[in-house]
């Protein structure tokens, strides 16, 4: 004979008599029939079994609801989260790169909502070419007779090489055989593209004979590739844009410029190390030029080729192309950002990156002494919190050797158990996570990204709340 199972375990309510609770019935118009059955089965059971461990007291059906309700907002909260990005790195890949500016935000969104003329002509009621909502002001912008778009910066390096070096020699010097984020290395993507690697001259030192001497019957293009994720320094040498020009013309092949990172603007008026633009790129002498919109740029995801009008056509005549383009809501997002850059007088008020770059030291330690207070009183008694400078970084491999300077928190552990992983663990678990680094046993938070300041002096409040009745 069966063993009656405990008091406690038949005082749980049923499935169906939680369902049928008004709390239950506001939360299945959220979240669907489907979805808060599956939790009230999953909390029934968890309750069961804590009973079974020794649980004295079974919870009601409004306490099931209850905790239900934390379970399914839990689930249903994106993993896309914003956070508070007090990293020190502007540019962070692991947390989006660049924030876009308003102007695009609106123009994304007004393409998601509604129907809009991607490929579709207005003047002559006939398809157009999505290439057409960016190409003249890409133009107008590097001084290119010709531009199209793709997803990314690899995207476009892949398909320049595919299209114009397919079974063919690319000629690329060995100190420029880079490797970007997430273990992707130059090779990898020519081999991908179907070129023949020639590297030509050492890692530290490559001269024009190098590259002369390479140059064959089955070369098909020359690849300059910008460091701009790293710097070789001292006993060095290297062939300029303009002198590696030279030798493409003399050669009769196409020299393609990977500027990586890229910039359309002088970066020094805004205390920056100087970055070669598309435009002067092109001025060398570049056949084809590729970047990035989602760095220096400050835009969206994307992958711009600019440079002779001939070349483009290849470009987009390759079928690859289809496959790497980019939709209308990241398009809308990239004109707009483009169209930015026609007023470069308010471009740093308008455009996020730039905007954050150009911070100055004094504006951020203002930034942190009004803070202080509040952080030190959300951190507790277990830690110390200390002013510090900070040297910011762009981050993205953009300037790998120009830090900005900057100022924060570093916040210390007084006492044993208070640990600074735990205290980091417990900042990313905030509704809006606060992101910082450890660094010289230091948990430092760099306020150069700083901007929504309510929202970070909210975040801290989230913590306070959260420390009572359990240690960082």
């Amino acid at each position: 004979m069966d063993k009656p199972a405990p008091r406690s375990l038949r005082d749980l309510p049923s499935v169906e008599l939680v369902l049928k609770t008004e709390a239950a019935s506001a939360l299945r118009m959220r979240f669907g029939r489907a979805a808060l059955t599956d939790a009230v089965r999953a909390e029934l059971d968890e309750a069961r079994t804590a009973l079974r461990a020794g649980a004295t007291s079974s919870p009601v059906a409004e306490e099931i609801v209850a905790r239900i309700c934390v379970r399914l907002e839990a689930a249903d909260r994106s993993s896309l989260r914003p956070v508070f990005n007090l990293t020190g790195t502007v540019l962070h890949t692991n947390l989006g790169r660049a924030v876009l500016a308003e102007a695009a935000a609106e123009a994304a969104a007004i393409a998601m909502r509604q129907a809009v003329a991607l490929e579709f002509d207005l003047a002559t009621g006939k398809r157009g070419e999505r290439d057409d909502h960016v190409r003249e002001l890409l133009r107008a912008l590097t001084g290119a007779e010709d531009a199209t778009v793709v997803n990314n910066n690899a995207a476009a390096v892949l398909l320049v090489l595919n299209s114009l070096a397919h079974g063919r020699e690319a000629v690329v010097s060995r100190g420029e055989l880079i490797e970007i984020g997430g273990a992707f290395r130059m090779p990898d993507i020519l081999l991908r593209a179907g070129a023949k690697l020639v590297e030509v001259g050492t890692t530290n030192r490559t001269h024009p004979s190098d590259y002369r001497n390479a140059l064959g019957p089955d070369t098909g293009l020359i690849l300059k590739v910008h460091t701009s994720n790293y710097r070789i320094q001292g006993f060095t040498a290297g062939v300029d844009a303009t002198r590696l020009t030279e030798i493409a013309r003399a050669g009769n092949v196409p020299l393609v410029h990977d500027l990586g990172s890229g910039t359309l603007i002088d970066l020094s008026r805004y205390g920056l190390e100087k970055e070669p633009t598309a435009r002067q790129a092109l001025a060398a002498g570049a056949d084809l030029v590729t970047f990035s919109g989602d760095k220096l740029l400050g835009g969206p995801q994307a992958g711009f080729i600019v440079g002779r009008r001939e070349l483009i056509a290849r470009v987009n005549r390759n079928p690859m192309k289809r496959a790497l383009r980019v939709d209308k809501i990241r398009l809308a997002a990239i004109e707009a950002t483009l169209k930015l850059y026609r007023d470069p007088d308010r471009l740093a008020e308008r455009l996020p990156t730039l905007r954050i770059l150009a911070r100055t030291q004094d504006e951020i330690l203002a930034q942190v002494r009004r803070l202080l207070p509040l952080v030190t009183a959300a951190f507790g008694r277990d830690f110390s919190v200390d002013i510090c400078a900070c040297e910011s970084q762009i981050g993205s491999g953009a300037l790998p050797l120009s830090n900005i300077r900057s100022s924060g928190f570093a916040i210390r552990s007084l006492c044993h158990g208070a640990t600074l992983e735990r205290l980091a663990a417990r900042l990313r678990g905030l509704p809006t996570p606060i992101i910082g680094r450890i660094d010289d046993n230091a948990l430092k938070l760099d306020l150069r990204c700083l901007e929504d300041e309510a929202g970070f002096q909210s975040s801290l409040a989230e913590l306070n709340g959260a420390r009572e009745g359990e240690p960082l």
